[in-house]
């Protein structure tokens, strides 16, 4: 039996201090003022990277190869018809408005973003939540909740999250492929932006960039 569909190992203590360590300083980075928080950033990006790719994980495994990607693409679809049939409403209810920002870069820049949080999900916390917890649904849920817990004070982002964050990490686990995943995030987010009025979700900001969004 490949590696891929081996059996997981007991959780154990590392386990749980590479969950805890992540997942606070994503926090951390998140609550700082913009500044230091422009700094940490790559310093977190790094951290998080190193502390999945310790253990050696496959390409496969990680959901960077193309093993499950067309197969997935319908994901993706379905995100574009969700967007599509959210803007109509929008529009209708007198909702829908520009994207703040929404050059080139920093739509591209975001749906990196959206790409990388995937990774952090399904690849940090997700097998080590599936170690240390008896059953995957536990795992998948309490992923889901440390995902929407980052979003945090957006409350509406966080229900948002809560939800995407539990169906991202079971059609991971389906799939095995993160960009279809990444990409529908991304378009997601984006569709969120518009269709809901910015005072609702501050620009989508979470930690202190939420609290100090002018009003």
């Amino acid at each position: 039996m490949s590696r891929l569909m081996s059996r997981p190992e007991p959780g154990s203590t590392r386990d749980l201090t590479e969950v805890v360590l992540g997942f606070g300083l994503i926090v951390f980075v998140l609550w700082m003022p913009e500044l230091p928080q422009r700094i940490l950033s790559p310093v977190a990006a790094v951290v998080t990277l190193a502390i999945v790719l310790a253990r050696r994980p496959t390409g496969d495994e990680l959901g960077l190869r193309w093993r499950g990607l067309v197969p997935s693409l319908w994901i993706l679809l379905a995100a574009i018809i969700v967007t599509i049939a959210s803007l109509l409403v929008a529009h209708r209810i007198g909702t829908l408005h520009p994207l703040y920002k929404g050059d080139f870069k920093h739509i591209a820049g975001y749906v990196l973003w959206t790409l990388y949080q995937q990774f952090l999900l399904n690849d940090l916390f997700m097998p080590r939540l599936t170690r240390l917890l008896a059953s995957e649904s536990a795992a998948v849920s309490l992923a889901a909740v440390l995902f929407a817990a980052a979003h945090l004070p957006n409350v509406w982002l966080a229900i948002a999250t809560l939800v995407w964050g539990a169906i991202s990490c079971g059609l991971f686990r389906r799939y095995r492929n993160i960009y279809a995943l990444g990409l529908a995030q991304g378009l997601l987010g984006i569709c969120f932006a518009v269709c809901v009025p910015d005072a609702v979700h501050h620009h989508l900001r979470v930690g202190l960039g939420y609290l100090r969004y002018p009003r």
